[in-house]
């Protein structure tokens, strides 16, 4: 059985970099899964191809000739990608991309319009979902590339800062506290249920993490709810305050059907981030320009 393209790439890395660690961060592997692999390599090929020591990692005589060897295997494998990449995207012209529910909702119709304006012939799909369902589309292929809002990033993807968000606390204009004016403290926030995303959500995270790092963990949510504009409309109600996005109550806030909260000594801000799976071959032109698109408009 022929060695796998990961393996010749790991030796070849290792070679490169020598050390394990460094090939195994290189490739995206964690350093156990690398060494398994390398060892594994070596019982296929019947010889001993790397020699560790505490000074590092160093390839046999063997070692050196096959990781030139693997190297040339990698080179032919890598344009093989970009050809199959290539011949995909004239026959497949489509985009789709899957989204956090905050931007999908009120920063990719700007996106989308922009790149229908260039490129009219281009078929886009945009799924909205949460930050972790956006992750998994992403791992499986069904979508080309996803823009999630949570403070944990996925560390199998790559990913690239597009801009930053911040959360407010609303309340509808029944609520008492929309006559204060000097807003709440961080401990009554968090004593207090809001109603908020399920769990996944990246707004949800971002408002957790960043009250609990102030030394005040929330209460379990009043509700939970899937969509922003049910968010919106029950803190309307006057019940129970709600932690959205400033993008997502920003029409509200003007119409006064929802009052902004100022909460004294926290502010959350949370990245906004494109994420994509790794590739050889590079990303897809749809892709690409969907970037510069991004990157334009923020």
């Amino acid at each position: 059985m022929a060695p796998s393209i990961l393996s010749l790439r790991l030796l070849v890395q290792t070679v490169e970099r020598g050390s394990v660690s460094q090939a195994a961060r290189a490739v995206g592997v964690t350093q156990q899964a690398a060494s398994a692999r390398l060892a594994a390599l070596e019982r296929e090929l019947g010889v001993a191809l790397m020699v560790r020591s505490t000074h590092g990692t160093r390839p046999t005589e063997a070692g050196g000739l096959v990781a030139e060897w693997a190297a040339e295997v990698l080179d032919a494998a890598d344009r093989f990608d970009a050809s199959v990449l290539s011949l995909r995207e004239s026959s497949q012209v489509s985009l789709r991309i899957a989204a956090s529910m905050t931007i999908a909702e009120n920063l990719a119709p700007r996106w989308l319009t922009a790149m229908h304006a260039g490129a009219p012939d281009l078929r886009i799909e945009l799924t909205a979902a949460n930050n972790e369902a956006v992750a998994a589309a992403v791992r499986s292929g069904s979508a080309s590339i996803g823009f999630i809002e949570t403070p944990e990033l996925p560390v199998d993807l790559e990913h690239a800062t597009i801009g930053s968000d911040e959360l407010v606390v609303v309340v509808g204009r029944g609520h008492p506290w929309a006559r204060r004016t000097r807003g709440v403290s961080i401990e009554e926030l968090a004593r207090t249920p809001v109603v908020s995303r399920e769990s996944g959500s990246g707004t949800r995270l971002a408002y957790e993490r960043a009250v609990s790092a102030a030394g005040n963990p929330p209460v379990r949510p009043a509700l939970e709810l899937s969509s922003t504009s049910a968010i919106r409309a029950t803190a309307a109600a006057g019940d129970h305050p709600a932690v959205l996005s400033i993008l997502a109550v920003r029409e509200q806030l003007a119409a006064e059907s929802l009052v902004k909260v100022p909460v004294r000594q926290l502010r959350i801000i949370r990245p906004l981030t494109a994420v994509w799976r790794r590739s050889n071959a590079g990303l897809p032109s749809a892709v690409r320009r969907l970037l510069e698109v991004v990157g334009a408009a923020s």
